[in-house]
């Protein structure tokens, strides 16, 4: 399947096409695999659509009741909870997600968190990678920057192997996971 063509001159786009590409974590051989922990975007999405309840609840309730209703405490109340929450919600987006687009842990204990960045009007993208052992300590921490050219075509087709190839270059689990992936597909071919 052909990848879909993206808009080679949108850096959001860019971007988000190829942070969507370290799924491929989950599904390197058993023994390298990362099982994905969604638990940042759990919160963000809870807390999001905690506010979004709040508001759509409260509008219903103001077209119902009519405007002398909107003095009422509980009408208060829901404007405090949805003011904090979406307070919470910034927080949490800047300060712990942070451009983080993949979070994970071996079957060993060990951990990868991968954070990505751009910034405007330049064609680089910046990881910053940590790979830590169970019990936390870092066993790689590293910050790599290349430009999409890489990877998209001048028609924006993603092509996913040589970002693979880019961030195995530069982590070492990432760099054997790939080494035992080619070895299996050249076994396959003979």
């Amino acid at each position: 399947m052909a990848s879909p063509k993206v808009p080679v001159y949108s850096l959001n786009d860019l971007k988000n096409t190829t942070d969507d590409a370290f799924a491929y974590l989950s599904r390197l051989p058993p023994q390298y695999a990362f099982k994905r922990n969604n638990t940042t975007t759990d919160v963000r999405l809870v807390v999001g659509y905690a506010a979004v309840i709040i508001a759509g609840v409260t509008f219903y309730l103001d077209r119902q009741l009519g405007w002398e209703a909107t003095e009422a405490a509980w009408v208060k109340a829901a404007v405090v909870a949805y003011f904090t929450l979406n307070s919470f919600l910034t927080f949490w987006i800047w300060a712990v997600d942070a451009g983080e687009v993949f979070k994970g842990e071996r079957k060993s204990g060990e951990r990868i968190t991968i954070k990505s960045s751009t910034k405007k009007h330049s064609p680089l993208y910046k990881l910053n990678i940590t790979y830590t052992e169970k019990s936390g300590k870092v066993i790689q921490q590293k910050e790599i920057e290349a430009p999409f050219t890489l990877w998209f075509s001048a028609e924006g087709v993603f092509h996913p192997e040589p970002l693979r190839q880019w961030v195995a270059s530069e982590i070492d689990v990432l760099s054997k996971a790939e080494k035992e992936r080619s070895d299996e597909s050249k076994g396959k071919k003979k």
